[in-house]
């Protein structure tokens, strides 16, 4: 059992993008100063929390490193996300002749010069 936040575990981690993660982040460093000033004042109940949310930082830094070396993906998308999304639209022949006839006219305006 990994000890920290249960919303925080490496497999949830997995499916935030890094927007979230980085706001997940920008949470725990906000709770983390709070617990630490409580602990001066005296005012701490839990101490374990401290730790905990020191762990819930790291996960989240190594999750992010891990990305950026490629050794974590972006996002993984679970088979249910996968079945449920939306299939892109795709173009009609109308459209693409249409885009195609105007990079021409573009061109064609372009030689003239």
């Amino acid at each position: 059992m990994a000890l920290g936040s249960k919303e925080l575990a490496t497999d949830q981690l997995d499916g935030f993008d890094k927007d979230r993660l980085v706001e997940e982040l920008r949470k725990a460093k906000e709770e983390l100063f709070n617990l630490r000033f409580q602990s001066a004042t005296g005012q701490l109940e839990s101490h374990g929390r401290l730790r905990l949310v020191k762990r819930d930082i790291a996960r989240i830094y190594t999750v992010l490193r891990e990305r950026e070396l490629g050794i974590r993906p972006d996002v993984v998308v679970t088979v249910e996300e996968a079945k449920t999304e939306e299939k892109p639209a795709k173009k009609s022949k109308k459209a693409s002749t249409k885009d195609a006839k105007s990079v021409d006219t573009e061109a064609s305006e372009e030689d003239a010069k």
